[in-house]
């Protein structure tokens, strides 16, 4: 289920998890996938960019899951 980012800490977090699946697996699950698309729909628009350029300082090849909806 998508939740809220209300703080740049949340999304910091998702880093954080992504960059965790893509060291453990090639692929993100469905699941977190579909889960940061609806926080990245239901945030601030500022955090969304903010996720966007943290996505591409540290896991830059998560960004294909994402960049439609950048």
């Amino acid at each position: 289920m998508p939740y809220r980012w209300k703080k740049q800490v949340d999304v910091d977090e998702a880093i954080v998890v992504i960059k965790n699946c893509l060291d453990a697996n090639p692929e993100l699950p469905n699941w977190l996938i579909t889960t940061i698309l609806g926080s990245i729909a239901d945030s601030d628009p500022n955090l969304s960019r903010y996720f966007f350029i943290e996505l591409k300082k540290f896991a830059p090849s998560a960004l294909k899951y994402f960049e439609s909806r950048e």
